[in-house]
């Protein structure tokens, strides 16, 4: 049994779906369960289409869901040939339950709306490449993963109902495995207890495998992405960046903390509870062996860089000088969490604090006023955040020099620097 999950930029076009079917066809005769993004750029429009509808522009928001719905319906038509109308009627039962939502109005809270219609994306994309593999003889079951995975109605960062998830997938989703080699489902959605959709917040699909990598006990799970590799930088900014064909699922952990676009952490734990190896592979070259991701120790990595620019500094200064460790240090914390804002770097001094931050403007003005009832604020904008594990001498100074060094932080594995 093995876990895939294709990512958006692997079907936002025919030929990438033909070409996720050809990958997918290569694995004859194994049980695999697909968990499939909405087509590349479908979230992004149905954003627009949640947006639209909460500032009470209905007109607006059915227009521009139109766009999307022809959008699939011209993918459809190019894709498939004998199931045309099964397929037609099944988008339609989607683009139905999205415009029975739009002729109302808002009434309740945004985030509420945005999982009711953006979830839209994945059941569109799944159906399609479902039906598509059928018609070309890969024979596979379609299943709505919102009857299987529980969620708490946190809407956009729900949390998931391990126990309830866990019984279904064994009840609902093994037995499919005696009758088909594959299943396909959709990836960073879910439903609370009222049969309301919910999603999973960030990296929401990589997720979803990992928990059903984790109940099924799955082998292995793959990740297809449009990168050869996991990369020790980001390539358009560090053209030297070196391709890393090994991380331990901590190494790759503490980069997402810092700030890499890898996996993001709550991905790897349910694969690191069960020993299970995360392959990240190329849909663009499927021959490429890619990364592996496992319990395994790896050595000698290169230095990995992050660099965050568009950063914050924000400098709370004790009004009375008493220590900021004490009260006004927990005070502090509970702003951060109201205001749902994490610093992405901090430093301490005995009546004062340094917060690096992402440049979130709405955010950063709700903690300046929050944070300036009991401390003196001060802010800096337009810093930039790089962040070196396995640093060297000569790396720190090569992407250093020139620059002004605001803020320092360095342990025996990685440096931090805040620099204008």
């Amino acid at each position: 049994m093995k876990v895939f999950k294709f990512g958006g930029a692997s079907i936002n076009s025919t030929d990438r779906i033909k070409n996720t079917g050809d990958i997918i066809g290569s694995f004859k005769r194994e049980k695999i369960l697909i968990i499939i993004s909405a087509m590349g750029k479908t979230t992004n429009a149905l954003e627009k289409v949640v947006d639209a509808f909460y500032e009470g522009k209905k007109e607006d928001a059915l227009q521009l869901f139109e766009q999307v719905k022809q959008s699939h319906l011209t993918t459809l038509k190019y894709l498939i040939t004998q199931n045309r109308q099964q397929a037609e009627n099944q988008l339609k039962d989607f683009f139905t339950e999205v415009e029975w939502l739009l002729h109302d109005k808002p009434v309740r809270e945004y985030d509420y709306y945005y999982d009711q219609i953006v979830c839209c994306g994945e059941l569109l994309s799944t159906s399609l490449v479902s039906i598509y593999l059928n018609e070309i003889g890969i024979k596979n079951k379609w299943v709505d993963v919102r009857d299987i995975v529980r969620t708490d109605d946190n809407f956009r960062d729900a949390f998931i109902n391990w126990n309830y998830t866990q019984q279904k997938v064994k009840e609902d989703i093994a037995p499919l495995f005696k009758e088909y080699d594959l299943v396909i489902t959709q990836g960073f959605i879910g439903a609370t207890d009222e049969n309301e959709s919910t999603t999973l917040g960030r990296e929401g699909s990589d997720f979803s495998a990992a928990i059903f990598a984790n109940i099924l006990d799955a082998e292995s799970q793959t990740i297809w992405k449009d990168v050869e590799a996991v990369m020790s930088a980001d390539p358009k900014e560090f053209p030297d960046a070196k391709n890393i064909y090994e991380l331990s699922y901590r190494e790759v952990v503490e980069m997402a903390y810092y700030g890499a676009q890898v996996i993001h952490p709550k991905t790897i734990k349910p694969l690191e509870n069960k020993g299970i190896p995360l392959h990240v592979r190329c849909f663009l070259n499927p021959e490429l062996p890619g990364t592996v991701i496992s319990s395994k120790p790896v050595h000698n990595l290169p230095p990995v860089i992050v660099l965050k620019k568009d950063q914050v500094l924000m400098e709370l200064s004790s009004k009375d000088f008493s220590f900021v460790e004490e009260k006004p240090m927990s005070q502090l914390h509970e702003m951060f969490a109201a205001i749902k804002i994490r610093p992405n770097l901090s430093q301490n001094g005995a009546i004062g604090l340094l917060c690096c931050l992402d440049n979130k403007a709405e955010k950063i003005e709700k903690l300046a006023l929050a944070a300036s009832e009991i401390f003196d604020v001060q802010i800096e904008k337009n810093l930039t955040l790089l962040t070196i594990r396995h640093y060297t001498q000569e790396k720190i100074y090569e992407l250093t020099k020139g620059k002004t060094i605001v803020l320092e932080q360095k342990t025996t594995e990685t440096i931090q620097v805040l620099m204008r």
